[in-house]
């Protein structure tokens, strides 16, 4: 058959795993509490968590894997998808179900696709840590300008905790809940580095602090010098 004149004919290629693929982030949160749920509600665009629920949260580089990953966890369960995001430099995920197994099947399967281990993604390590006592009325308001989460109320303690790789951060912010009374002021889990902001009085921020430092400390994986 001939070919028609300034016609292109293109095959395409097969998709092949890509060498450099990096696990950055990946874990998965059981009982999910319920101000970091409703925190997280507040701020994606997909299928709101609850209270309870479990979710599966991932990082990875290049960031567009993230694309073809969740396809796999979703069509190997009934987990729904929260946040699909590819930022500057990395992809983050976040699937969510009230039912365990099924995040624990969305898990294995975007592991089996990579044909790697929980123990093969980053190690996270702990940047740094702040607690800020009676918080002045005029810093207060400037962090309540970018706030996504509860107000500082002037007087409050605030703390702070910043850890890389970024995503781990939301792995802080719900053990932090667990362990004291605080207000979840702002989460961000993308980036280089995740930073946690909460506030409430200075022993329950004491507290939180150090369980979200604990936590991030528990997570086992590669450890490298630079993430």
């Amino acid at each position: 058959m001939s070919r028609a004149r300034g016609e292109i004919f293109t095959t395409c290629k097969p998709y092949t795993m890509n060498p450099d693929l990096t696990i950055r982030a990946l874990m998965q949160i059981d009982r999910l509490q319920p101000k970091f749920a409703a925190y997280t509600g507040a701020t994606v665009q997909g299928s709101i968590p609850l209270a309870g629920d479990t979710v599966l949260i991932g990082e990875l580089a290049p960031g567009n894997e993230v694309f073809r990953l969740v396809d796999k966890a979703l069509k190997a369960s009934s987990v729904e998808a929260t946040s699909q995001i590819v930022e500057r430099e990395f992809g983050f995920f976040i699937l969510r179900s009230p039912i365990n197994s099924e995040v624990n099947a969305a898990r294995d399967a975007i592991l089996s696709e990579l044909d790697l281990s929980m123990n093969q993604r980053l190690k996270p390590g702990v940047e740094s840590t702040q607690i800020i006592t009676s918080v002045e009325p005029y810093q207060a308001q400037l962090l309540n300008k970018w706030s996504s989460g509860s107000l500082v109320v002037p007087g409050q303690t605030l703390g702070i905790i910043e850890c890389a790789p970024a995503a781990y951060i939301s792995i802080a912010a719900n053990e932090a809940e667990k362990a004291a009374e605080i207000d979840i002021v702002q989460v961000q889990a993308l980036g280089r580095y995740g930073r946690f902001f909460m506030s409430g009085s200075e022993a329950s921020v004491q507290t939180a602090l150090e369980a979200a430092t604990t936590a991030i400390g528990m997570v086992e994986g590669i450890e490298t010098a630079s993430q």
